[in-house]
């Protein structure tokens, strides 16, 4: 399976990072916003280099020449974990200036999965309907919102629940968390 990862400059680096380790088998391109990179020096003791030995493939969020800014590449489903505003905002208006947005135009005019995970609260009237605009377009919407029937001991059992649900949504099995 081809998986497009990206990560943008929103707080919430510990999803994305447990979401790469538990790609592993599978064929992942990263590519990681300079916003991203600053949120990972400041929220996480994590290096970006680190970040990026997780993927099979990567890109600067600059390169519009990588294989994944093109409809011709195939690929599977498409990540952005975490998705900040802005860039939901972008995806939803049509803006495709960086890598990241370039691919999500691309999984959408192509029809393939598209997932965001934002990590924002509260958010405003104008995110909402960004947000509904690209589910009624397709888009899933995945709140990184971690559900507490699992009985998590730890911040990392949260991370698990949220990372789990997301590899169900692009089809990896995964048994991050128990299942009802």
């Amino acid at each position: 399976m081809r998986i497009v990862v990206g990560i943008s400059g929103a707080s919430g680096i510990p999803y994305a990072v447990k979401f790469l380790e538990n790609l592993k088998g599978q064929e992942t391109y990263l590519v990681i916003s300079d916003a991203a990179k600053k949120v990972i020096e400041y929220e996480s003791d994590i290096d970006v280099d680190r970040i990026k030995s997780l993927a099979s493939h990567n890109y600067e969020d600059d390169d519009f020449s990588a294989p994944i800014s093109s409809g011709s590449f195939l690929f599977d489903s498409m990540v952005i974990v975490p998705c900040s505003i802005t860039t939901i905002s972008k995806i939803a208006s049509g803006i495709s200036d960086t890598l990241i947005t370039r691919a999500a135009a691309v999984s959408l005019k192509e029809r393939r999965r598209l997932i965001v995970v934002p990590r924002e609260m509260p958010l405003s009237t104008i995110d909402l309907r960004n947000m509904t605009y690209l589910s009624e377009n397709g888009v899933i919407v995945a709140i990184a919102s971690p559900g507490f029937y699992t009985h998590p001991k730890s911040v990392d059992d949260m991370i698990s629940f949220v990372v789990s649900r997301l590899l169900d949504l692009v089809g990896v099995k995964n048994d991050l968390i128990e299942r009802w």
